[in-house]
């Protein structure tokens, strides 16, 4: 297993087989138990159905989410909405809370609820990021004021791509108090953010490069295609 800058690089062949490795962690945290944050994307999608074919009973786990577009919970855009589908609705056994970010609420009204929500946790055991093209995690956007908040752990976010939806977003403090930061990126698209955030040096610019456990694990998964600068 190659190693970047403090996190741990896994090439797979395939996106499907970035996936399989993906689920096979989260079945191995839902078996630990604790707290699960998931994140939206298609790679994770498929991941979240492989995991629910590997683990069917979720009983031991209450799972977050990392960012959330500000939509109603049965939107086809609401990342809720994609994990209730591929994962909560096909396992057996019913995760013990699922704690959604109410996106409904807005950006700011949502961010509070969901403060309210984590009210004393400060840490999960296992957090799922994906990367976007621009190197963007959570909602967390490159050279945004978001990325200097350290007093909250949810804030609401102006939409920086399509589609062009407020968001709530875990802050940068909460990403990194994870015991383990596991990283999911697929597509070629994602190649030269991949560079940036898992070879380069941090910088704000690529928000992926921020984001490492200070006192745990980081991983990063990536199929083939997303890996060739590295």
């Amino acid at each position: 297993m190659p190693v970047g800058r403090d996190i741990e690089i896994v090439v797979a062949e395939s996106a499907e087989e970035a996936a399989r490795i993906a689920a096979e962690r989260l079945a191995e945290a839902v078996r630990a138990g604790g707290h699960v944050v998931l994140t939206g994307g298609t790679t994770p999608k498929r991941a979240y159905e492989l995991a629910a074919d590997l683990e069917q009973d979720w009983s031991a786990v209450e799972l977050w989410w990392g960012d959330e577009r500000c939509a109603p919970a049965d939107d086809q855009r609401s990342n809720f909405h994609m994990a209730r589908v591929a994962l909560i609705d096909r396992v057996a056994g019913k995760p013990n809370a699922t704690h959604r970010m109410r996106g409904e609420l807005g950006r700011d009204e949502g961010a509070l609820d969901y403060e309210r929500e984590l009210g004393s946790l400060e840490r999960f055991d296992l957090l799922l990021l994906g990367l976007g093209p621009d190197g963007h995690v959570a909602s967390l956007y490159p050279d945004q004021p978001t990325l200097d908040v350290t007093d909250r752990k949810a804030i609401g976010a102006e939409a920086k791509l399509q589609p062009w939806v407020d968001r709530i977003t875990l802050t940068l403090p909460m990403l990194r108090a994870a015991d383990e930061v596991l990283f999911l990126v697929a597509g070629e698209d994602k190649a030269e953010a991949a560079q940036r955030a898992f070879a380069g040096e941090p910088s704000r610019s690529t928000p992926g490069s921020l984001v490492r456990a200070v006192n745990g694990r980081t991983v990063a998964v990536l199929d083939a295609a997303a890996a060739s600068l590295l």
